[in-house]
């Protein structure tokens, strides 16, 4: 008698085990690629800023600092917040590199 029950428990701890994995799995996949996407955007934002910086006719230090504290900021290898965090610091250090040119 306890031979069914037990085929009956397994098979529900399966079942709802299938249902959470369902339902979770296009979350975590959609985490992922934001984060992915979020340290592409910092990489390029920093790229574009060290080109403006190579460029740069004159030392703009405010800017030097952004694109160090971007890059340390890489570096940590952080999550999307820190990704959006380098990406906004390059995207400034590379403004002003653009505007005292």
């Amino acid at each position: 008698m306890s031979h069914p029950l037990l085929v009956w428990l397994v098979g529900g701890v399966l079942l709802v085990g299938a249902g959470f994995v369902t339902a979770l799995l296009p979350r975590w996949r959609a985490r992922e690629r934001e984060h992915r996407t979020a340290w592409s955007a910092a990489r390029a934002a920093i790229d574009s800023a060290t080109v403006s910086r190579d460029a740069a006719v004159t030392r703009v230090p405010a800017a030097e600092r952004l694109l160090v504290r971007a890059e340390s900021i890489a570096a940590g290898r952080g999550g999307t917040a820190a990704a959006r965090a380098a990406a906004k610091h390059a995207r400034e250090a590379d403004r002003l590199w653009r505007t005292h040119q």
